[in-house]
């Protein structure tokens, strides 16, 4: 898309940014970012910790004397209409003049309160929470549309980027075969020493020497290697599948398979992976989402998490010629792969707050549950037991997520209204958490999600 008309844009207005759960991760990296645009001013954030608030505007570079901590609405009143709200209730930030409201927190609970508080009085949503997207999407989507206002995925997250990439190709009348994202670490290797690293932090390596046996790809026994070989890196990540629910859910395709395919693969590979089994891909069937573990040498650009769709090559002489100019294709000529290989987080996000803001762009009402995040006992769980999620992939102990199709799904509870559920019964290793084995009643976003589940 071409900015220039957003960029040239003459009525002068602006979008009044308000970010619940601002003040780390994700939401430091859009604070860092809107001094930047020239369209968009800060008006209010919104975290339990004030003066963590403060010390954050004042690192990034914000006017202290612009800032004001308001503890209810009649300091949020008394402000002057230029300075910058800090307040500790997320429902106050609807009271603050904001156009937009970016929710940050990871919590299902508050960020679907906050959503539908802000869709009811016409302000735009921006939610980076996709735990709350994965369960609550095609309500949010609905409400929006039925208000006047936008509801949208953000631009920075790999959901929003794989579904312009997806739309991208849908204009263009190509067909996709497959659509997803590399997980996000890559697995890197060092030729020379045989030194393998893996990017997650750790900044720890292992000798992988035996790794040149299938370095080079020659089909799917290479993939069946690569795994034996790295089966310690292996693991079903909850916020990857959770990613792939919400592309899932506003295009209709469907999970390639319950716990994903995770390949390990290079960027080159991907047009002859990713493809039908008839092909010598891996795919039983298509119009998939999907993940792979990036494998790239020491001296080669990472993925970035980035993302990609697998499409049909349907002009022989046309892919000839695009082939030529270093697209990434099959063997057989059948298939490419179109990729982006970034996710720029709030760097990024501003670009889908000044389309919502200033073009409307954003809703989906034809958003519906596609498919369910649910969790499977990776052991035998005791009645009793308190689910809980935790850490950077936002996980929860005991489980592994699955993503299955809405159809296969059953009774399967969705996986992020778990946290903080206690199991009424047994839950054998192996078996999904289903809403038999949890008291969900009584909880809001329970209900937000059977009101989704009818539409």
């Amino acid at each position: 898309m071409d900015y220039t008309n957003l960029l040239n844009q003459k009525s002068q207005k602006k979008s009044k940014v308000g970010i619940i759960g601002a003040t780390r991760g994700y939401g430091y990296t859009l604070l860092a970012q809107i001094p930047k645009v020239q369209l968009m001013e800060l008006r209010v954030i919104c975290s339990r910790h004030p003066g963590e608030c403060l010390d954050v505007l004042k690192e990034i570079g914000y006017n202290e004397e612009r800032i004001v901590y308001c503890r209810e609405e009649a300091d949020i009143r008394q402000a002057d209409e230029t300075a910058i709200l800090i307040v500790s209730d997320y429902r106050l930030v609807m009271e603050c003049g904001i156009t937009a409201l970016v929710e940050c927190t990871g919590n299902t609970a508050v960020s679907s309160d906050a959503a539908l508080l802000a869709l009811k009085r016409g302000i735009n949503v921006y939610m980076v929470s996709k735990e709350t997207d994965s369960v609550c999407g095609p309500l949010l989507n609905q409400v929006a549309a039925e208000h006047g206002a936008v509801y949208a995925l953000v631009n920075g997250d790999q959901p929003r980027n794989l579904l312009d990439l997806y739309s991208w190709a849908r204009l263009l009348g190509l067909e996709i075969v497959a659509a997803g994202k590399s997980s996000e670490y890559d697995l890197v290797w060092d030729r020379e020493t045989g030194e393998l690293t893996y990017t997650d932090g750790r900044d720890t390596w292992e000798p992988m020497p035996k790794l040149l046996d299938c370095w080079q790809y020659e089909g799917r026994e290479t993939l069946e290697k690569r795994a034996k070989l790295l089966e310690g890196y292996a693991e079903v990540i909850s916020a990857d599948l959770c990613e792939m629910n919400l592309v899932s859910n506003v295009t209709g395709l469907v999970p390639a398979s319950p716990f994903l395919s995770y390949p390990v693969a290079k960027t080159s590979e991907l047009a002859n992976i990713f493809i039908p089994e008839e092909d010598g891909g891996i795919l039983k069937k298509t119009g998939v989402v999907d993940v792979f573990y990036n494998l790239r040498g020491k001296d080669e650009a990472s993925f970035c998490g980035g993302e990609f769709i697998i499409i049909k090559c349907e002009n022989e002489k046309m892919w000839d010629i695009l082939k030529s100019k270093g697209h990434v294709m099959s063997r057989n000529g059948k298939y490419a792969c179109i990729y982006y290989p970034y996710h720029y987080m709030g760097l990024e996000t501003p670009v889908s707050i000044l389309l919502g803001d200033l073009m409307e762009i954003g809703t989906h009402p034809e958003c519906r549950q596609v498919s369910i995040l649910a969790g499977v006992a990776k052991k035998d769980l005791p009645k009793g037991t308190v689910l809980t999620v935790a850490g950077h992939h936002h996980s929860i102990e005991g489980l592994v997520p699955e993503l299955l199709e809405r159809e296969k799904a059953e009774q399967a509870a969705p996986f992020y209204l778990l946290n903080g559920a206690t199991l009424l019964r047994d839950v054998k290793e192996g078996n999904p958490v289903t809403l038999k084995d949890v008291n969900l009643s009584g909880l809001p976003v329970y209900e937000y999600y059977k009101q989704g589940l009818k539409l």
